[in-house]
């Protein structure tokens, strides 16, 4: 199995945290350090030599749909929101390959790409999912106590560990196979967990997670700080 060369980018939410900022604007394209998130995330992708880059859109599409085209990015345009597994089952038509690649758009990262990083540790012989997961002390602005415990060889466990980015490759087998239309991405987890194959690295650098409004400065401190 080649390496994946595709990746979805979600934007398609509604950013009820990211209020008010979100009453008229997608929470994709709410600035940080002058950029629009979605950049921050399209220029990780692109660095990673990914050739495919679509993104959902529902939540202020005409928006999006104006941006993504400035972008030269692909869009699948949801008419009722399909939640995050959906949303990669509905956008598959228009991706390639056996896997795939998806990112959250409400993040920064400071360091080493981690697209490329998790481009590089992808093993499709042993894993139908690899996560890039974040060190509870390295990530900033995130209030939960962690996601996933990784054994010795990198296979994952539910529990208060290390946070899960929103960046990860899965193979689009069991989403094609899923006979729901709307349904989260744990619903696939479940099944990657149950059989040992979902696996998760962590990331060398800083990442932010910019959910809410007062992440916002403290986004834009962890990359100027990275740049003295």
């Amino acid at each position: 199995m080649p390496q994946p060369d595709a990746a979805l980018l979600f934007a398609a939410g509604f950013g009820t945290r990211m209020r008010p900022l979100t009453d008229t604007l997608p929470k994709p394209l709410v600035k940080v350090a002058g950029r629009p998130l979605f950049e921050h995330a399209l220029a990780l992708v692109r660095d990673a030599g990914v050739g495919t880059v679509v993104a959902n859109t529902h939540y202020h599409a005409a928006l999006m749909a104006v941006h993504l085209a400035a972008s030269n990015v692909v869009e699948s345009h949801e008419a009722t929101i399909l939640d995050t597994g959906g949303g990669l089952k509905a956008a598959l038509p228009l991706l390639s390959g056996d896997a795939v690649l998806t990112l959250n758009t409400d993040a920064v990262w400071t360091g080493p790409n981690p697209v490329a990083a998790l481009l590089d540790a992808w093993d499709p012989n042993r894993m139908d999912g690899l996560m890039m997961l974040i060190p509870r002390e390295s990530a900033v602005g995130h209030k939960g106590r962690g996601d996933f415990i990784p054994d010795s060889e990198g296979r994952l466990t539910y529990g208060p560990g290390l946070v899960y980015s929103g960046l990860q490759i899965v193979k689009t087998d069991p989403f094609r196979a899923c006979t729901e239309t709307v349904f989260s991405m744990h619903a696939i987890w479940k099944q990657m967990l149950h059989d040992n194959a979902l696996f998760g690295i962590a990331h060398a650098g800083g990442w932010c997670d910019v959910g809410y409004p007062e992440a916002i400065p403290l986004a834009e401190t962890m990359l100027s700080d990275a740049h003295v």
